[in-house]
């Protein structure tokens, strides 16, 4: 649906040049002098990089509508990632660029995720924000070191390296930030 470029804000969707873009940041500027216009900036969806435009204030634009559904992950394969949704049982493959290198190790099989589509195009993703892992490899805890702020290098079942405190060993479920990949604490099952 065509808006004037007034309308858009932070976090819509818009197509230029029949390519999806997450408008990041809309600046409206009333120079002066000569005619107000907006400036945007936008990150496009599917490939990620940047777009800065400068539109006259009159100026129309394409927005997109996208809608949110629940959907539950499958598996990983050699073509991607596979996910299910919730509500009209359809299965569809994400890449792993669409997820994001850093969030995809964290997904888990059978895990609810909320996927953003473009008709029937997915184009994002939301994870938990936290997971319940198993360490699978620790360091030993060096003798004399302060338990203040030391930390040593472990590797969860998912192959992440993650910083745990020294009383946490192999064999123990820690709960991981899924956005930062940190150690936040001991699973309390």
């Amino acid at each position: 649906m065509k808006v004037p470029i007034n309308t858009i804000r932070a976090g819509n969707v818009i197509d230029v040049n029949g390519r999806l873009y997450a408008a990041m940041k809309v600046q409206h500027v009333n120079p002066g002098k000569g005619g107000a216009f907006v400036t945007l900036e936008a990150r496009a969806l599917k490939e990620g990089n940047k777009l800065q435009e400068r539109y006259r204030s009159g100026e129309t634009v394409e927005l997109v509508r996208i809608d949110a559904h629940d959907c539950t992950y499958l598996y990983k394969d050699g073509d991607g990632f596979h996910f299910m949704n919730k509500d009209s049982y359809e299965q569809f493959t994400m890449t792993e660029e669409m997820i994001g290198a850093e969030r995809a190790p964290f997904l888990q099989d059978g895990m609810e995720v909320v996927v953003s589509m473009h008709e029937t195009t997915p184009v994002g993703i939301e994870i938990p924000k936290s997971v319940t892992l198993k360490i699978v490899e620790a360091d030993a805890v060096v003798k004399g070191q302060t338990a203040s702020s030391s930390y040593k290098p472990a590797v969860l079942e998912n192959g992440v390296r993650v910083m745990v405190p020294p009383h946490v060993g192999a064999g123990t479920r820690i709960v991981v930030n899924t956005e930062t990949g940190e150690y936040m604490e001991r699973a309390k099952d």
